[in-house]
């Protein structure tokens, strides 16, 4: 055994089937392993909270150590944590094929289903992740779902805290009643016949929840500059990926989720098709997720590996055209620049900067990049329990934002690019209010002229 991590990480399937999984003894045996391992090393301590968590736990046992912690205290740790995979990526030297075989995420994960299976979830946390249905109703009366969850409506936010747990100055996600879906039946695209890339490539978007409900643009964007570059493509979206119910442990709706998405893009990977999702979170759950809680012998597991490897994110894809066959001309400046954040579960798909990559490609590019955590963590981050420790978390990146002074704000997280700016508003220096903010796909269609 070597020590630190000197192989690339690697991970082994989630064994949610095992009744071990769950049961609190083994459980809570393997919760006193690895804390006491991170308790010997941290080096993550700076990452989120759940570590800061767990070494006050430690240090205020008498003993200084964890064999005089109650294990009733391990709750908090485990609520602070995001699943980002960001300790498992980039901090920890434990990791598989360490033989110390540390996953902390799927750890964290472990301790939800087991609270899941023993009905410890609350009921409304598990309605606010239930994102395709709440997309389809508020849609219907998007003004109105709209007025009531904007946090400088002081007649219903404070309800809606009391009643939903969302803090009352957390930023929510716009609906919209015309989905992208919607948009994208009746706003064709033309192929641009002239591009480097055109006939050799041809994508199907895997749309996601957000951009489906809530962001459209992006969509409108991607599909505009893969046209642009000669890309054929086609918009599907079967359902979502399940990273809302992943975060309350709820593998087994997770598992549902990837083998509807992975039957409904079979035959269009079997076409030759490339498959392109738009957000992230879903990407990394499509690529990196699925593989690792899909059963190996479950009828889907086979179209749910395909999927995965043919699975691009966004800016990726753009980015590989750009070194393959060309992008087309045309790119424009960004005049006064870009703070661009590199998302969490980006940097977790081990791919690279690429949204970094893809903004360099435009002229005389002025590009800062902050690669921290912004704090946000899905629906995490906008309860009222973590709602004020995300933009501590966070405070970092929106002081680096506010300090490089640019005129756009961008990350590949949509939820962190409203965080980021939330934060800069509450530093007060005055950058907040001018600048933009948008995915980079959404600035480089900018660049190009084309929204």
């Amino acid at each position: 055994m070597r020590e630190g991590s000197l192989e690339a990480p690697t991970r082994h399937p989630v064994a949610w089937q095992d009744p071990e999984f769950t049961d609190p003894g083994k459980l809570d045996e393997e919760l006193r392993r690895v804390f006491d391992i991170c308790h010997g090393c941290r080096r993550c301590f700076n990452l989120c909270d759940s570590f800061p968590k767990l070494f006050d736990l430690i240090d205020a046992a008498p003993s200084g150590e964890l064999d005089q912690v109650n294990s009733e205290g391990f709750k908090p740790v485990v609520d602070a944590c995001t699943l980002c995979d960001l300790c498992y990526m980039t901090k920890c030297p434990y990791v598989p094929p360490h033989a110390f075989n540390l996953d902390f995420p799927h750890l964290m994960l472990r301790y939800r289903a087991a609270e899941l299976k023993d009905g410890k979830v609350k009921r409304v946390m598990r309605e606010l992740t239930e994102t395709d249905r709440n997309g389809r109703l508020a849609g219907v009366i998007a003004p109105l779902a709209n007025w009531s969850s904007d946090r400088r409506n002081r007649l219903t936010r404070p309800a809606l805290e009391a009643v939903l747990g969302v803090h009352r100055e957390a930023d929510l996600p716009k609906y919209h009643g015309n989905t992208y879906l919607d948009r994208a039946r009746v706003d064709g695209v033309t192929v641009n016949q002239q591009a480097p890339a055109f006939g050799k490539r041809k994508a199907v978007l895997y749309v996601t929840c957000f951009v489906n409900y809530n962001n459209p643009s992006i969509g409108t964007a991607a599909r505009a500059v893969l046209a642009h570059n000669g890309v054929e493509t086609e918009v599907l979206y079967p359902t979502c990926c399940g990273m809302p119910q992943l975060e309350h442990g709820d593998i087994a709706r997770v598992v549902a989720s990837a083998g509807t998405v992975a039957r409904e893009f079979a035959g269009w990977i079997e076409r030759g098709y490339d498959v392109i999702a738009l957000v992230p979170s879903c990407t990394l759950m499509l690529k990196k997720e699925w593989p690792l809680l899909v059963p190996r012998d479950s009828a889907d597991y086979a179209a749910v590996m395909r999927l995965a490897q043919a699975t691009w994110d966004i800016s990726e894809y753009v980015v590989d055209i750009a070194k393959t066959e060309g992008l087309t001309p045309g790119l424009e400046k960004l005049d006064g620049g870009v703070s661009l954040h590199i998302a969490c579960h980006a940097r977790a798909q081990n791919i690279g900067r690429k949204a970094a990559e893809l903004l360099k490609l435009t002229p005389k590019s002025d590009l800062k990049v902050i690669e921290r955590c912004s704090g946000h963590g899905g629906s995490w981050g906008v309860t009222r329990e973590n709602f004020e420790v995300g933009l501590k978390i966070g405070k970092p990146v929106a002081q680096q934002a506010a300090k490089n002074a640019k005129s756009y704000v961008s990350s590949e997280c949509p939820l962190a690019n409203a965080h980021i700016v939330q934060g800069m508003e509450k530093l007060d220096q005055g950058q907040a209010g001018k600048v933009e903010s948008g995915h980079p796909i959404e600035l480089f269609a900018r660049a190009y002229g084309l929204i």
